[in-house]
């Protein structure tokens, strides 16, 4: 049985984001997902969240606990049963430090966890992120501060633009050790702000293996970042591939 409905606040989250070749990002995904296009490329990227006061609805906010995480994910669009087009992510990887995750993850609420260890300093306006998975798969590491634009190289000419590309991305399914299943995820915000980051080093081993990914074929585009949003995880169907 998993729980319907997850409170808590989402106390730091960064969208570290890749534009990808539209033909290599499609290896990555499942048959039935195409990738979401902006300027000809696809979107891609890793979701960076400090996530606090996590708990089941009908506890109170004191009770809840706290966890840092990291999730690989694209921005895909699909055609569900009724043949009606939808858009989210698709999150290939989940990696945290909280134990509970890796437990009750795929369990009690959707979405099956890596364990990590994480270092992150955020203070002064600078954030200084580094993660590397317990299994040596995936490590991550981010230098950034906090800026009023985005970069000239992005393929989004506004902030408003960023905003409107990632803001319906709310449904998000992930892997599970089911290869012919995703869990699904909904994310609801009260509010929803986000703000450049200017970035100083952004790296993931995920997007670096030209194996995955050659060369020319994947470059960092932008950094965006949300703080102290009241939110609520809800589980949604299971998708079948």
């Amino acid at each position: 049985m998993r729980l319907p409905e997850i409170h808590g606040v989402i106390r730091r989250r960064i969208l570290v984001n890749f534009r990808v070749d539209p033909k290599i990002i499609q290896r990555q995904l499942p048959g039935r997902f195409r990738p979401k296009l902006h300027s000809g490329f696809a979107v891609a990227g890793i979701c960076l969240i400090r996530l606090e006061k996590i708990r089941p609805r009908f506890l109170p906010s004191f009770l809840g606990v706290s966890s840092e995480n990291a999730a690989h994910r694209i921005a895909v669009i699909w055609e569900n049963e009724n043949g009606q087009l939808q858009e989210g992510v698709f999150v290939p990887r989940r990696d945290t430090n909280s134990t509970l995750n890796v437990v009750a993850g795929g369990r009690l609420f959707p979405g099956e966890y890596h364990p990590a260890q994480f270092q992150v300093e955020d203070s002064l306006g600078k954030i200084d992120f580094e993660m590397k998975s317990k299994d040596g798969k995936v490590a991550v590491k981010l230098l950034a501060k906090t800026s009023k634009e985005l970069p000239s190289s992005s393929v989004f000419s506004t902030l408003k633009e960023a905003s409107d590309f990632f803001e319906p991305g709310s449904l998000g399914y992930s892997a599970t050790s089911d290869n012919q299943r995703l869990d699904g995820m909904t994310l609801k915000t009260k509010t929803w702000s986000v703000e450049p980051l200017k970035i100083e080093q952004a790296y993931s081993s995920y997007f670096s293996d030209e194996s995955q990914f050659p060369k020319a074929s994947v470059a960092f585009d932008c950094a965006l970042l949300m703080r102290n949003i009241e939110h609520s995880w809800q589980s949604a169907p299971d998708l079948h591939i």
